[in-house]
C-alpha cells in the first residue's frame, strides 16, 4: 500500500498548497463586492455553485490532465517548468497584494460587476480555480501512478472546494470584520509560501529535464 500511495505529510503539504493557490481567504472582498443586491439565500447560492465548479475543474485537472499533456507530447517535467513560472507569477502579484494577472485582467473585473451570475465565470474560474491552481493539482497527481494516489489527489481537491464554500457561505460576515490591512497581510504571507512552493516545483520540473543537475558533484572541478 505504501508504494501506491505518498506519505500522509505529504498529503497534508498538498492540501495546504492547493488551500493557498486557490486562496478561499482572498476571493471573500471580492465575492462581497460582486453580491451587494443578492440577497442572503442568493449568496448561499452562489457560493453553492462555486464551490461545485471549483471541485469539477480540479478534479477534471487530477484524472485528465496528465492525458491532455501526453496527447500533445508534453512531458511533466517540462510542464513542472512552466506550471511553476505561472505560479510563481500568482505569488509574487500576492506578495504584492495584487490580483494576479493570469486570473482576472481590469477589463475582466469590470465586466464581471455587470453579470447577473458570476458563479462560475469569473468566480470559480478563474479567480478560484485558476490556470496556477489546475496546473499545480496536475502535477501532483502525477506525482504516483496509481489509482490510490488519484483517489487522495482527488480527496485533496473535494477538501479544497469545501473550505472554498466554507469561506464564500460565511464571506458577508467575515468581510465586515476584515479590514483591506488584514487582508493584504494574509495574502502576502500566502504569496510567499506559494513563491517556495513555486521554487520546489521548478527545481523538480529542471532536475528531470538535466538528470545531471540533481548530482551532488556536478558543479564540484
Amino acid at each position: 500500500m505504501s508504494a501506491e500511495l505518498l506519505s500522509l505529510a505529504a498529503y497534508v503539504k498538498i492540501f495546504v498548497a492547493m488551500i493557498v493557490i486557490v486562496n478561499p481567504l482572498g476571493i471573500v472582498p471580492v465575492f462581497v463586492a460582486m453580491t451587494p443586491h443578492q440577497s442572503k439565500i442568493e449568496r448561499m447560492k452562489t457560493a453553492r455553485i462555486a464551490a461545485i465548479t471549483v471541485a469539477i475543474v480540479l478534479l477534471v485537472s487530477a484524472i485528465l490532465g496528465e492525458r491532455v499533456l501526453d496527447v500533445f507530447g508534453i512531458s511533466i517535467a517540462s510542464f513542472k517548468v512552466g506550471g511553476a513560472i505561472l505560479v510563481m507569477t500568482t505569488a509574487l502579484a500576492m506578495m504584492q497584494a495584487m490580483p494576479s494577472p493570469d486570473k482576472q485582467t481590469p477589463e475582466e473585473a469590470e465586466e464581471a460587476v455587470d453579470k447577473a451570475s458570476i458563479a462560475v465565470v469569473p468566480l470559480a474560474i478563474p479567480l478560484l480555480a485558476g490556470p496556477g491552481a489546475m496546473s499545480t493539482i496536475i502535477i501532483y497527481a502525477s506525482e504516483k501512478k496509481t489509482l490510490l494516489h488519484i483517489v487522495a489527489v482527488c480527496g485533496v481537491a473535494v477538501g479544497v472546494a469545501l473550505v472554498t464554500w466554507i469561506a464564500l457561505r460565511i464571506a458577508s460576515q467575515v468581510g465586515q470584520r476584515m479590514s483591506k490591512t488584514t487582508v493584504n497581510i494574509a495574502t502576502r504571507i500566502m504569496g510567499l509560501l506559494l513563491a517556495a512552493l513555486a521554487v520546489e516545483i521548478f527545481a523538480g520540473g529542471i532536475v528531470e529535464l538535466i538528470p545531471a543537475l540533481g548530482k551532488p558533484d556536478v558543479f564540484k572541478y
